[in-house]
């Protein structure tokens, strides 16, 4: 049985869907994997895929995948590859017209986004259709795909997303990193990671700190929204300034900065106190697990998966719309440095028992095996 995968992402953008191949490589190969790429040329996924050692297999675009099947069909042959996992439904169309020339192969997608209308027409039927398994990244996504795909229910198959947890748990110079965040010496360091778009809470937030002033008038707290403040880096560039005239507005321009992108977020979130995500509808939530693997407090929004990844026992939950709820949560855990660690300490345990990128993986590569049961085309 050949132990290979070819990963498709064909996209221009930018997120934690395109990133998603990349991370897990280094773990598959790890695992025994041969692992190959499909990107579009001069892409970012292209440029990850090299970064991590795999030199993809390129397409100008989406269309022009299609009139490549039969070059696409010969490296597969080549190259002996059963297996191929896409990521963007878009590619379904790809993977699916490759199946029908070749039905030897083994087609997974990871349904990232989270399904929001029903997709049972005759393309779908037949696209999805095609699928040894559509991976759902939480318990919340499969309810929905359990309803919007015309699958059966054994086809759907619940995978956590993981990560290594390991770089967040490295103690760096942490005074040094709170002085770069704008932190004054000795205050409450809040901060919230992700990218700057609308939907992920920015803005409640604010709204949230001005209520913790007037709640605690004595605390001595600073805030940092930590995230690329460029379309290049995945935000919303209008959003950004609509947060950066927020800001201003509320009279938080002492209290609250903008760290831009940055590259070091494992050590970057040791430094903070609290850490908040208040996405409205998050698919899984990724973030929040980083967050936890670095020992960190966490009050996420009680929508969407992030409630299947915090409970009392690691985390706070607050309704994503209400600052009311926001600001007593966050003056809650200021006043109790024993719970921040407490709730950080077990938060760093649950991410090494449950969302490890090992487990993950290893859960992934099953699913692979358990599959591939056809003889390979010559």
């Amino acid at each position: 049985m050949s132990h290979k995968v070819m990963h498709i992402c064909l996209s221009s953008g930018w997120g934690g869907l395109e990133m998603y191949p990349s991370r897990i490589i280094p773990e598959l190969q790890r695992q025994g994997w041969e692992v190959h790429g499909l990107a579009l040329a001069g892409s970012r996924v292209a440029d990850s895929l090299a970064a991590a050692g795999v030199t993809p297999l390129s397409v100008a675009s989406r269309g022009g995948a299609l009139l490549a099947v039969a070059r696409i069909l010969g490296y597969l042959r080549r190259h002996r590859i059963q297996v191929l996992h896409c990521h963007k439904s878009s590619d379904l169309r790809l993977v699916a017209l490759l199946k029908t020339l070749r039905p030897s192969l083994r087609l997974f997608f990871t349904e990232h986004m989270g399904v929001t209308r029903p997709k049972k027409g005759l393309y779908h039927r037949w696209a999805y259709g095609k699928l040894s398994r559509l991976f759902s990244i939480s318990e919340a996504t499969r309810a929905r795909n359990l309803k919007a795909f015309a699958l059966p229910p054994e086809r759907i198959q619940r995978l956590y997303l993981g990560i290594d947890p390991t770089p967040y748990a490295v103690h760096g110079d942490i005074d040094a990193l709170r002085s770069e965040l704008g932190a004054p010496p000795g205050a409450l360091l809040i901060g919230l990671p992700g990218r700057l778009t609308p939907g992920k809470g920015q803005d409640i937030w604010l709204e949230a700190l001005v209520r913790l002033a007037v709640r605690a008038p004595a605390l001595h707290w600073h805030a940092v929204i930590i995230g690329g403040l460029h379309a290049s880096e995945g935000s919303d560039e209008p959003y950004v300034a609509e947060l950066e005239a927020k800001v201003a507005a509320l009279g938080l321009g002492e209290r609250v900065a903008f760290s831009g992108f940055r590259g070091d977020l494992p050590r970057l979130l040791r430094a903070l106190d609290i850490v908040c995500i208040p996405s409205t509808n998050e698919a899984f939530g990724l973030t929040v697990i980083e967050a936890m693997a670095a020992g960190r407090p966490v009050i996420g929004a009680d929508s969407g998966a992030i409630p299947e990844l915090l409970d009392g026992a690691v985390g706070r939950l607050a309704a994503p719309d209400d600052p009311d709820a926001w600001a007593q949560q966050l003056e809650a855990l200021a006043d109790d440095p024993a719970l921040r660690q407490q709730l950080g300490g077990a938060a760093e345990e649950r991410v090494r028992r449950d969302f490890s990128l090992s487990a993950h993986v290893a859960a992934l590569c099953d699913a692979y095996v358990a599959a591939d049961t056809g003889k390979e085309a010559a």
